[in-house]
Order: C-alpha cells, then sequence, then structure tokens
C-alpha cells in the first residue's frame, strides 16, 4: 500500500471523525500541496526517517509555497506539516500497518516565534476613533475584539442570547472556524476555559443595545425572509446569516488601508487587548481568564514584550532609595 492509498483510508476510518472539520481540512492541504507529491507513490514500509528529513529541507527552500507567494514556507507551517506526517503514520501504526513509524526518531523541527503586532492605547483609541466612519455592524465587531480580546470565530458565533445588557458581559460558549456550503460550521471550545463570561465596558453595552434594536425591526421586517434558523446572531451577513468566516479579516483589512492606519492582523486585536491591560497592571491571572487560555504560562509566554519592559519599569521604582543620588 503506498502513501497515498493508506492517505484515503486515513480520511475515512480517522480525519473524518476525530478532526475538526477545520483541522481536517488543513491536514488535507498540506498532505495534497507538500507530503503526497513527495512521499505518496512510496509504499508505506519503504519510507525511512531520510525521506522524511529530506522533505523537511525541501520545505525550507524557496518555492516550497504552494499559494503563488514569493518566499519559503514559515517554520511555524513546517512544524504544522511534520505533524500531520506524524499523526497520518502513528495511525498506520497503530493499525499495524508499520511495525515503527519513521517519525519515532525524528525531533520536531523548531520554530521561530514571531514578533507579535498590536496596538498600545494610543493607537487603539485612534482606530476606535477610526471605526466610527464604518458601518455600525463592523465597527461594534471589530470594537468588541479589542475591548473584549476575542476570537474572530467567537464573535461571528456569539448570539443574542449570550448577551446580558443588566450585568454588561457576553458570555464566549462558542465559535466558528469554517464555512461549507454556505453553512457555518460551529466548533465547542477544547477547554472549559474557553467557555467564559466576559465584563464589558458599559458605554460599549449601551451602544450594542441600541444595534440590537435596530436588528430586531430588521427582523420584523423580513419576515419569511428570515436565513438564521434557530440561532440569533449577534454579527450577520445580512437576514442573519452568518458571516463567512474569512470576512472579517479580509474587511478589516480593507478598512485599515483605506484609512492609511498601521495594519495589524483582525487577530492582534485580541493581542492588544492584553498588551493594554497588561500596561494598566492588570493581573495576568485576570488576563489569562479574559482571553480563555487554559493556562497562565500561556499569556505569559505570548507577553513577554510587555512582561520584560515592565519589569524594568518596576526595577526603576527603586531609583529613589538610591543612597547616591544627587538630590
Amino acid at each position: 500500500m503506498t502513501l497515498t492509498e493508506f492517505v484515503e483510508e486515513w480520511k475515512t476510518k480517522y480525519a473524518q471523525t476525530e478532526l475538526s472539520p477545520l483541522t481536517s481540512k488543513t491536514y488535507n492541504h498540506h498532505l495534497k500541496n507538500h507530503i503526497s507529491p513527495a512521499l505518496g507513490h512510496l509504499k508505506l514500509d519503504e519510507i525511512k526517517p531520510m525521506h522524511v528529513l529530506s522533505l523537511i529541507e525541501d520545505l525550507r527552500k524557496p518555492g516550497a509555497r504552494k499559494d503563488n507567494s514569493d518566499g519559503s514556507l514559515s517554520s511555524g507551517t513546517i512544524e504544522y506539516i511534520y505533524r500531520v506526517m506524524k499523526n497520518v503514520f502513528s495511525r498506520a501504526k497503530d493499525w499495524s500497518i508499520l511495525t515503527q513509524s519513521p517519525m519515532a526518531s525524528i525531533k520536531k523541527p523548531k520554530v521561530t516565534q514571531k514578533k507579535l503586532k498590536f496596538y498600545d492605547e494610543q493607537e487603539a483609541a485612534e482606530v476606535i476613533t477610526l471605526l466610527y466612519k464604518a458601518p455600525i455592524m463592523w465597527r461594534l465587531f471589530c470594537i468588541c475584539a479589542i475591548l473584549g480580546g476575542f476570537r474572530r470565530g467567537e464573535l461571528l458565533a456569539l448570539e443574542w442570547s449570550e448577551v446580558d445588557f443588566e450585568n454588561h458581559t457576553i458570555k464566549i460558549s462558542k465559535s466558528i472556524s469554517l464555512t461549507i456550503k454556505s453553512q457555518a460550521v460551529i466548533k465547542l471550545p477544547k477547554t472549559d476555559d474557553s467557555i467564559r463570561t466576559v465584563d464589558m465596558p458599559v458605554w460599549y453595552m449601551e451602544e450594542l443595545k441600541l444595534y440590537k434594536e435596530r436588528c430586531e425591526k430588521e427582523r420584523i421586517a423580513l419576515g419569511n425572509k428570515w436565513l438564521g434558523g434557530d440561532e440569533n446572531y449577534v454579527f450577520h451577513a445580512g437576514f442573519e446569516k452568518a458571516i463567512y468566516h474569512t470576512q472579517p479579516s479580509k474587511w478589516w483589512k480593507n478598512f485599515v488601508e483605506k484609512h492609511e492606519f498601521k495594519y495589524v492582523r483582525f487577530h492582534d486585536l485580541r493581542h492588544s487587548c492584553a498588551t493594554i491591560l497588561l500596561e494598566n497592571d492588570v493581573s495576568l491571572k485576570a488576563i489569562q481568564e479574559r482571553l480563555g487560555h487554559s493556562k497562565q504560562q500561556v499569556t505569559a509566554d505570548l507577553y513577554t514584550h510587555v512582561s520584560k519592559s515592565l519589569s524594568r519599569e518596576t526595577a526603576n521604582k527603586f531609583n529613589n532609595l538610591n543612597p547616591n543620588k544627587k538630590s
């Protein structure tokens, strides 16, 4: 059995039931574009560690990208492809097709952490002001990401039943990370920590309430043209239909470029939220809970750039105790 033949078995016997739709789609992309072209013709028991190492080395070379973009694959993408291969060969071993995986002796490729991009407090204030030139739904969607530190998919899946205007909170319980045949794929959180209730500023919730009143009038006017089904999304693509999962990132990029403002990815609005809170002496624990990280260490590792800066500021507070300081 060749690797290509086994991958078809892996898809039906493992990927369809054990992987989320988005993960399955990403795995299949890398199998089709990177792994199968290099190793697919080989029989499973012919594939040795040297074959895998040669593939990983080729992935580091310019031209390895399959999206018509210049440059080489990022270290993170190469590490992801490594994980895909490890998963596939592990299943072959589990199912007694192989006695040993060719991945067993291969170390995981190192990932070079990219420096996080974000808005500081002043920049966040400026971009929020700019957002008042945008349609109300997109304005509230983007501001919500900045203030709440929410992921794109969490905002896409947010329903009005999870918005508490009395206590000024928003509950996060699910996300939309993929759209298949115009249908949003709802994904439940991997950990209980991702399910959380986040306190929001009163001024934002007041604006959101006005927006809700407007949405309710539109829903009544729609009558039988309503397309929302059982869901009642806060942010929608018209007729209460879920927004396509990549649309917020595209809209955000176009908006920032139009206004010639510093560009950060939509996901970086979440990083901006955390950075602003850290700079205002909010505890790591509180930020961890707001962002829905499973461990405080994840939060600490992500935002070491701020922690180091604050550490220096903390040390500087002792300058007044210097006995040699001239008054």
